[in-house]
Formats: C-alpha cells, sequence, structure tokens
C-alpha cells in the first residue's frame, strides 16, 4: 500500500526570540515492511537544515536560525510503501521461549543499556505480575502484560511536557502515550528484558488502535532472541504490525522526542504550540 504523511506544527511566542539549534526526530527509520518514496521538510525564517544519524541510527534534521522570529513552522510531506506484517511473525530462540530467561552473556553486554533501570521504585501493574518459578510462556506473559496496562491506565491526550515517571503514571492511572510507554520499559527492565522507546506515527486502520489518533504517537520495543525488537503498543494494547511507523528509537525519552530546541529571551514568556497530523492513502 501507498501511504502520505503529512505533519505541520507552529511554535508562537508573545515576542520576537532568538532560537538554538532544533532537532527534529520526524524520518522513518524504514526497514523491510516500510520505505520512503519521497520526503520534502520545510522551515521557517531561511533555515539552514542539516542532516545526520545519531547513535541510535535515527535520522536528525538540525535546524539552525540565522535571525529572531516570533514563530517556527515546520511543514514535512513523506510518502511511503508499506507492505503488510504480523505482529507474531516471529520464532523465538528455544532459551527464551519461556520467562524469566536470561540473554547469553555476549547479547547481555551489547544489551545492557537498555536492560538497566531508570528507577529503584518497585512497579507493580494491575493483574500481572512477572513470571518467576512458575515458568509462563514469553509471548503469552507479554501480551497479558500489554493488555494490563491498557486496562489499567486511561488514555490522557497530552501535547506537551515532559514525560511523567513510571510511579506516577500508575499513581494517576492516565496517562498519554509517552507516559505508558515509559512504564512498559521499566516493567520489561524489571522483568530483566532489554527494553527501548519509540516515537513515530501510527496508522488507525480498525477500532482498536483510536487512541493517539491524528497525532505522533511512541511505542515500546522489547528484544526477544530469535525475534529481535518487538513492538509492544500499551495505550492500545497491541503488539506493533506495519501499521506502526517508527521515526526514532532510544533508551531514554529525550533520545526519541520529536522536536527539541531552545529560545533565548530575557525573560519568560508566554508560547503556544499546534501541529496537525493527516495521514492519506495514496
Amino acid at each position: 500500500m501507498k501511504l502520505g504523511l503529512r505533519y505541520e506544527t507552529l511554535y508562537r511566542y508573545e515576542e520576537v526570540v532568538a532560537f538554538a539549534p532544533h532537532d527534529l526526530r520526524l524520518f522513518p527509520r524504514g526497514d523491510r515492511f516500510s520505505r520512503v518514496r519521497r520526503l520534502d521538510l520545510k522551515a521557517n525564517g531561511e533555515a539552514a537544515v542539516r542532516f545526520s544519524r545519531d547513535v541510535f541510527d535515527n535520522v536528525v534534521a538540525s535546524c539552525f536560525y540565522p535571525a529572531q522570529m516570533q514563530e517556527l513552522r515546520y511543514h514535512l510531506e513523506i510518502d511511503l510503501d508499506l507492505e503488510e506484517r504480523d505482529a507474531f511473525d516471529f520464532i523465538l530462540e528455544s532459551s527464551a521461549v519461556e520467562m524469566p530467561f536470561a540473554y547469553s552473556p555476549e547479547l547481555g553486554s551489547i544489551l545492557a543499556p537498555f536492560t538497566k533501570r531508570q528507577t529503584s521504585a518497585p512497579l507493580h501493574v494491575p493483574n500481572w505480575a512477572p513470571p518467576g518459578r512458575d515458568r509462563a510462556g514469553t509471548v503469552s506473559a507479554l501480551v497479558a502484560l500489554n493488555h494490563a496496562l491498557h486496562k489499567s491506565i486511561e488514555y490522557e491526550r497530552r501535547e506537551e511536557g515532559a514525560a511523567r515517571s513510571p510511579e506516577e503514571t500508575l499513581r494517576l492511572g492516565k496517562g498519554a502515550c509517552r507516559d505508558v510507554t515509559v512504564l512498559l520499559a521499566e516493567v520489561l527492565r524489571s522483568a530483566g528484558l532489554a527494553a527501548r522507546l519509540v516515537s513515530g506515527y501510527l496508522r488507525e486502520a480498525d477500532a482498536t488502535t483510536r487512541r493517539a489518533e491524528g497525532s505522533l504517537h511512541a511505542w515500546t520495543e522489547v528484544f526477544l532472541p530469535g525475534a529481535g525488537w518487538i513492538g509492544m503498543d500499551a495505550t492500545n494494547g497491541v503488539f506493533c504490525n506495519h501499521n506502526f511507523i517508527a521515526a526514532a528509537a532510544g533508551l531514554l525519552p529525550a533520545h526519541v522526542t520529536p522536536i527539541t530546541g531552545k529560545y533565548f529571551h530575557a525573560r519568560k514568556i508566554q508560547s503556544e504550540m499546534t501541529s496537525r497530523l493527516e495521514l492519506v492513502q495514496l
């Protein structure tokens, strides 16, 4: 299938300000099932745009602004070729068929940053517990975890602000997709699994993936020997198929934030951000 991504975002300030470079992580990573055919990025203010790849192999566009302005505007058009992919079309290594399991020493050393928890607080997910002495099938245990978080965390649309801590999301019982993504990653790490955060686009193809509709999305990936990085979207309670189009992957929320940057002014001033995302069948 051919899919078009049309994204616009606007930052408006009450007075003219200067800008530090802004980094954009909005560009599909691409894989066997997703290929970019056309990409067009426009930034206002005669911005100089430089493309690079970061340490996680994400494509990053850095925008440099020569003059002070009162607003930033980005317009992005991407045309993609997508192929259908079954979220469960993988085969695990025999050592990983049941949980708990341990990564091999070689793999464990590579994945060490992704298995290290970012918080020491215990995390208790309602109606789910990590397999212990009573071992359980890895896939069934992770499906159950995904469903448990989906049922226990109410979706809250929040366009701006940092991701909440896993403890706060559990305490509130609600959160945006980035909050749920961070929470799921920490729960996976506490179970001895490598997890990373992902941001990108979600093509809402059916009624089961309507949360976060019309905006950028975030989900979690877990590393399973034999399968590789497998996407889990606890916000919608599903595993990720071809409708999930990854733009950035990383260890911390800052590594996958779609747009980052600062403005400079003599004092703190009011600002607002608006955005619009449209996915169209081509």
